[in-house]
């Protein structure tokens, strides 16, 4: 690695560090002074978040937004050695532009591939801490809908289904529960009711309470009985059989891969929203690449308007990009698209035109 190699990795690393704390400290401080009304209100004290949420909280934000650092950092840093006439020194004395580019593409190689351990196994326990407070910084209709009791239902798999009529899934905890199993023919063969439930963490099984059973036989005569108490595995604990949309945001990659599995087992059709969050893992560590050399192209040759006609577009580019992978989210959760071409499409339509102006440019 030579002098030149040096020093382009460190001014990539050096003002991607700077702008990753600088907007970090920034919204840190806004969403601390948005949030700080909720958070009190709801009865904890501010330093409470500042140690138990708020750390697990950048980390999120910090790779939501990787994308959009890794292009403006490069975009400003490029753009500062083109109007110093760096670039053209460097190239004049004998180095192609695809030799110039070669310290680019191992930092952002680096940053990807960390992006990409990060994403696969630590922001999912980052997740799970931040998730736990995080209903809390919501105003009260919102944190109602995910902290409150609301009416949820579970396939366990193609024969056999739960309902509850009021579920907590904060507490573990709900009322009218019932359980009914149906045989090939889609004929109730048992059935469950109770008054009561909740998730024993302990034991590992429901508990149920003020319960009745219903077994129908072949003849189609049927079995009654009913007590105080009983206890019930199915198979999966309750985050698993009533999940929410966070959940795969809370699972490392393999537990999550497990997880689709075993809905698709189920007979669950509505998993795109999982597998948004399982391909969006890759996806966004790549376009870390991708933008480093879009960014590389537009920002490397000197403009009239100088650095801020480069950032000016940088910025523009890389909001579109973020915006188009949350856009498409929407769009693979309502089955318009499959989740892997909507989380790869962003990848898809910028690698082109990354390819097509760093082409351009090494040829003029």
């Amino acid at each position: 690695m030579g002098i030149v190699d040096r020093y382009i990795i460190k001014k990539y690393l050096g003002t991607f560090g700077f702008i990753l704390l600088l907007l970090s400290t920034v919204v840190l401080v806004i969403d601390v002074q948005a949030k700080k009304p909720r958070i009190e209100e709801n009865g904890f004290q501010l330093s409470e978040f500042l140690t138990q949420y708020y750390p697990f909280w950048i980390i999120y934000l910090v790779m939501t937004f990787m994308s959009i650092l890794v292009f403006i950092a490069v975009i400003f840093f490029t753009s500062r050695m083109a109007n110093n006439t760096e670039i053209v020194a460097i190239i004049s004395s004998g180095a192609s532009f695809h030799r110039f580019a070669r310290p680019y593409f191992i930092t952002s190689l680096f940053i990807g591939l960390f992006s990409l351990v990060i994403n696969h196994y630590v922001l999912p326990w980052a997740n799970i801490q931040k998730n736990e407070l995080e209903a809390y910084t919501m105003n009260a209709r919102k944190r109602e809908q995910i902290i409150g009791s609301a009416p949820v239902s579970a396939q366990i798999n193609v024969n056999e289904y739960i309902f509850i009529h009021s579920y907590n899934k904060k507490e573990k905890r709900g009322s009218g529960f019932a359980y009914r199993k149906y045989d090939k023919d889609k004929r109730l063969v048992y059935q469950l009711l109770a008054a009561e439930m909740y998730w024993d963490d302990a034991k590992q099984h429901f508990v149920l309470s003020s319960f009745h059973e219903k077994t129908v036989n072949k003849d189609d005569s049927e079995k009654l009985t009913s007590g105080a108490e009983t206890f019930r595995k199915f198979g999966f604990p309750p985050e698993e059989l009533f999940p929410d949309q966070l959940l795969g945001q809370t699972k490392t990659t393999p537990e999550l891969l497990r997880f689709i599995d075993r809905e698709r087992e189920k007979g669950n059709s509505n998993l795109n929203t999982y597998l948004n969050e399982l391909y969006q893992r890759t996806a966004m560590p790549v376009s870390v690449i991708v933008l480093t050399f879009l960014a590389l192209a537009l920002a490397s040759e000197k403009k009239r308007g100088g650095l801020g006609v480069n950032l000016a577009i940088g910025i523009a580019l890389a909001f579109i990009f973020v915006f188009s992978f949350e856009a498409l989210k929407v769009v693979s959760e309502n089955k318009t698209l499959p989740p892997v071409v909507a989380m790869w499409l962003p990848n898809m339509v910028f690698a082109p035109l990354a390819a097509i102006l760093y082409f351009r440019r090494a040829n003029q």
